[in-house]
Order: C-alpha cells, then sequence, then structure tokens
C-alpha cells in the first residue's frame, strides 16, 4: 500500500502533457491580446479599402 502511494506522488508521466497545455494557454492569452490591441486598427484599415472599392466601383 505505501509502494502504491509513493509511486503515485513521485509519477511524472503526465507532466509533459500538462507543460504542452500551459504553453497552449498562454500563446492562446498572447495572441487574444494581440487581436484586441490591434482588431480595431486592422478594421480601420479594410473598411478604408472596401471605400475605396466602392468609390471606384462607382456604387
Amino acid at each position: 500500500m505505501l509502494a502504491q502511494l509513493k509511486r503515485l506522488l513521485f509519477d511524472e508521466s503526465g507532466q509533459g502533457m500538462v507543460e504542452y497545455g500551459l504553453i497552449l494557454a498562454l500563446i492562446a492569452i498572447v495572441v487574444i491580446g494581440a487581436l484586441v490591441v490591434l482588431g480595431p486598427k486592422i478594421a480601420d484599415i479594410f473598411r478604408s479599402i472596401g471605400d475605396e472599392i466602392d468609390g471606384i466601383s462607382g456604387t
């Protein structure tokens, strides 16, 4: 019983997956932050391009 408990406490087989999950979560947070900061600027660029295309096509 004690040996099984010791083995369970020192088992590190799932450690790699947890690390990959934490890295993935950090990347997701950075991407979301970048989209929040840059989103309005990118929307303005696309809006101005759309306005220019509308002006050229005469609609």
